[in-house]
């Protein structure tokens, strides 16, 4: 059975002497897990530590840097007197700094390797997320999905998205006959809204050529699992956008993963930083479902942790699911915070040699409330550990040493030159030059085919060798695997 090592459990009354070293079975990782704690407490190093371990089982991690400082993983670790202090303490005999194999990615194309999908891939309730809709606006989203899906017709960047509203508003009233009625104003504020995320640069995000989630999966030359960081330094700026790229990315590794059964190690553990932005903007329909994925996915040989300030954040459905509890010092000063901190105790197996809200309070900088499951599911007792330093940099990397790493990687000539092909947009553009004979013929009779339903047949001759059936989506609304890609 293989384990990793988070740290040490500190012994009664801060005795040094006592530090038996806290053992996570890897085989539980998929029933995923939470690191909290307030800002400067040490979340940032627990995961970095997690990360290292992983990586080096040959385990895959994505991660999402958002303050900058986690590309410090692909650098060797510098000593300092605090880390060999912490070394001497928890008896670390193996400890040697290192590297580790990195890749790192950005939805800007600026930090990072292009990471992009395509409308059609994402689908539209992740994409009427990111456009911040009310409901109707939602559901006209929906449709616009609902007759692109049903003619092939390929939405890979946000002007295709833009050519089939304008399309839609100019033969609204055929497509309300077919499709469901659409208000000319609704169809207007979705267009506005598209262009606010143009002009915050999502569209960057859209296009080919689409990450191959396959990449996730890389090892390098020596066996040792990659770990993708996501540079979202800027993405953070636009909250919507970055949860719904971590959900999409979660969704589309439940479609297109295979059944993974109970093994010894997942393939993949998924950090999901400042997870509270998902959760207090996110429409219940978008939670419910992906309530469900987090479900499903242990089964894809997936885990995924949470990460953020305060564990309330996350939903209680969903923080009933974590195996693993990391939680570093929380505030307790406010009647609201104090509350929230007897819940959250509640929450852990019982230890009675800790007393939770006493301790969670006063936990020092590198220190923890850490519970687990054990190989068979059975939660462990909560244990007050102190958590060992990574061996990769603390900080980040020098910008370029990055960059090297970047132009170096396999998957810069992969995805760093954007392709256009012919899609939604330019089929439209087409039907639109045609659209004035097809209404002269139209007037020569009753049994003349309209203008939408030559466009239907237009499209789906044209699109057809691409596609060739409907597409099918999947619980979250991405593409499924089963409707083929």
């Amino acid at each position: 059975m293989s384990e990793i090592r988070l740290g040490g459990v500190q012994g009664d009354n801060g005795n040094e002497d006592v530090l038996p070293s806290l053992l996570f079975p890897t085989s539980m990782l998929n029933r995923h897990g939470l690191i909290s704690g307030a800002t400067g407490t040490g979340k940032t190093v627990t995961l970095q530590v997690l990360a290292e371990q992983l990586a080096r089982l040959g385990i895959s991690v994505f991660t999402a840097d958002i303050k900058g400082d986690l590309s410090g993983l692909g650098e060797k670790g510098q000593p300092s007197e605090k880390i060999q202090e912490r070394v001497r303490v928890l008896g670390l005999n193996d400890f040697e700094p290192e590297a580790n194999p990195v890749s790192f990615w950005d939805l800007y194309h600026e930090s990072g390797i292009p990471l992009r999908t395509t409308l059609t891939e994402m689908g539209p309730l992740l994409f009427a997320h990111i456009l911040d809709l009310n409901d109707t606006q939602t559901d006209i989203v929906h449709l616009l999905f609902r007759f692109a899906d049903a003619e092939g017709l390929l939405l890979l960047d946000l002007k295709d998205f833009t050519s089939l509203i304008s399309w839609v508003s100019d033969h609204r009233e055929d497509f309300s006959k077919e499709y469901g009625y659409v208000a000319s104003q609704s169809l207007g504020a979705v267009r506005r809204r598209v262009h606010v995320l143009e002009d915050a640069g999502g569209a960057h995000f859209f296009g080919e050529p689409a990450f191959a989630l396959s990449d996730l999966l890389q090892q390098d030359f020596g066996g040792r699992g990659l770990i993708h960081v996501l540079d979202a330094t800027k993405l953070i700026m636009e909250p919507r956008l970055y949860s719904a790229f971590l959900v999409w990315l979660l969704s589309e590794l439940f479609e297109e993963l295979e059944e993974y059964g109970d093994r010894d190690m997942p393939r993949l553990v998924f950090f999901f930083d400042e997870a509270h932005l998902l959760f207090s903007q996110g429409s219940k329909q978008l939670l419910e479902k992906f309530d469900t994925v987090i479900r499903l996915i242990r089964s894809k040989g997936v885990g995924v942790f949470f990460v953020t300030q305060n564990p309330l954040d996350i939903p209680e459905s969903i923080r009933g699911q974590l195996g693993a509890k990391v939680v570093h010092a929380l505030r307790a000063h406010s009647v609201k915070e104090k509350k929230a901190l007897r819940v959250l105790a509640e929450t852990f197996p019982e230890n009675t040699r800790v007393d939770f809200e006493s301790l969670i309070p006063s936990l020092g900088v590198g220190e923890a409330l850490v519970s687990f499951l054990d190989a068979k599911g059975v939660p462990q007792p909560a244990e007050h550990v102190l958590i060992q330093p990574p061996r990769s940099k603390i900080g980040p990397m020098p910008e370029a040493h990055r960059k090297e790493i970047i132009s170096r990687s396999p998957f810069f000539s992969r995805y760093a030159q954007e392709v256009d092909r012919e899609s939604a947009h330019e089929l439209l553009q087409k039907r639109a030059h045609e659209t004035v004979p097809e209404k002269e013929a139209e007037k020569k009779g009753p049994k003349r085919q309209s203008v939408f339903e030559a466009f239907l047949k237009s499209v789906s001759r044209s699109v057809g060798y691409q596609i060739g059936r409907q597409i099918v989506r999947g619980v979250l609304g991405s593409l499924s695997r089963a409707g083929g890609r």
